[in-house]
């Protein structure tokens, strides 16, 4: 009887709406109560259109717009948990990695405080990294809670 309890309650989510993952991982795992979303950067679905980059005849990254690629994750988030049954209200946790803090976190911040308040939000820890995996500068790691 556990194991049928465990099969139920370990599921992917692999959303159709969501951007592809571009590694070998599902967009979210639901353990008991708990949902865990993969990292969501601001890519969209069926493209590697980056909102708000961008790039010289080479592919180089010349500039970004962060308040653009933080609309585009949350939006990101938002389409999975929604795939999965949930809100952004759901939220309890959230890893932000910023690939530049210094030039981006004032506006990366100030976009956040668009979608979630202090008396209501998750938990946030935001960091600085050297580098993503596509070039983005901004990616979101989270965990919802099923209630």
């Amino acid at each position: 009887m556990v194991r049928l309890k465990e099969k139920i309650m370990n599921k992917q989510v692999i959303s159709e709406k969501a951007p592809e993952p571009v590694g070998s991982y599902p967009h979210a795992k639901r353990v008991g109560d708990l949902l865990f979303l993969s990292g969501v950067g601001p890519r969209k679905r069926g493209t590697s259109d980056i909102p708000g980059v961008v790039f010289d005849q080479n592919r180089n990254v010349i500039d970004y717009n962060i308040k653009e690629q933080t609309h585009s994750v949350i939006e990101n988030i938002q389409t999975v948990l929604q795939d999965s049954g949930l809100d952004l209200k759901d939220l309890v946790d959230v890893q932000v990695f910023l690939t530049n803090m210094k030039k981006d976190f004032k506006d990366f911040n100030a976009v956040y405080a668009e979608y979630f308040s202090v008396e209501a939000g998750p938990c946030r820890t935001t960091v600085e990294v050297g580098a993503l995996p596509t070039p983005i500068a901004v990616e979101f790691k989270a965990i919802a809670q099923f209630k």
